[in-house]
């Protein structure tokens, strides 16, 4: 038994990430004593590195997901090892919800939360990095290939306060041109929630279509209540005429 780093065979394979360099690593055990570390565990607890190989220890890794032999995932909240069978709505996980319909739910299969023998992939990232290197995953560090997007994001990257500029510090990319000896171009993302001096202006034109609309709706209902009174008023007069002719008639009548 111990750690194979080949692709195919063993108990269980671990996907084990590390966020601070964005590099990944599949990792192979068919050690059951190796295992027993994760047997039990839920998602997002932490385990110890010297579980998964020697070259992992003082690691910390955390449980992130997982699938079962038939490629179910395993879904946090459901606290059982089990397979279970759940109503869903559409877009949460383990529903896709291709051709649904709002508010309709459809009953899927998920892994519960706990690990056991049925899984087959698991994936952990680390936390705490050891005292040593590991191959392919601290040793070497992935550029991000494109930055932050929102400007507070960019200020937070940045540590810009709220005067900067946030326009002069987007990351943009190179990309190379289709043509030989061509020049690059540089690509930079659409900066969201960029307050500008045309977004105040149209928050202000927005609060002001919003007043217009209170106040002409008021000026309606004035102008209804008036024309109501007005027809109140005509009714009540047509029916005291329509009452003194209709006495006058009679008066005559009995003359």
């Amino acid at each position: 038994g111990g750690v194979s780093w080949g692709r195919w065979g063993g108990d269980m394979k671990l996907n084990i990430a590390n966020p601070a360099t964005g590099c990944q690593k599949m990792v192979e055990v068919d050690d059951e004593k190796r295992l027993r570390a994760f047997y039990d565990k839920r998602l997002a607890q932490e385990v110890d590195g010297d579980a998964v190989g020697d070259e992992f220890k003082g690691y910390v890794l955390k449980i992130m997901g997982g699938q079962d032999k038939q490629g179910f995932a395993m879904k946090q909240g459901v606290l059982t090892p089990n397979r279970v069978r759940l109503l869903m709505h559409r877009n949460t996980q383990g529903c896709r919800g291709y051709g649904m319909r709002n508010g309709e739910r459809k009953r899927k299969s998920v892994r519960g939360c706990v690990v056991s023998h049925d899984v087959s992939v698991l994936h952990l990232a680390i936390v705490k990095k050891g005292d040593g290197e590991v191959e392919g995953l601290t040793d070497k560090v992935i550029p991000r290939r494109l930055g932050p997007k929102r400007a507070n994001h960019i200020r937070k990257l940045f540590n810009l306060s709220q005067e900067d500029d946030v326009r002069k510090y987007v990351i943009r990319r190179e990309i190379p041109s289709k043509k030989e000896g061509g020049k690059p171009q540089t690509k930079a993302p659409k900066i969201q929630r960029l307050v500008t001096p045309l977004t105040l202006q149209r928050k202000r034109r927005r609060a002001s279509l919003r007043l217009q609309s209170v106040l002409q709706s008021k000026k309606d209902a004035a102008e209804y209540e008036k024309l109501v009174a007005q027809r109140h008023r005509e009714a009540h007069e047509s029916r005291r005429s329509s009452r003194s002719r209709s006495k006058k008639v009679s008066k005559a009548a009995e003359k």
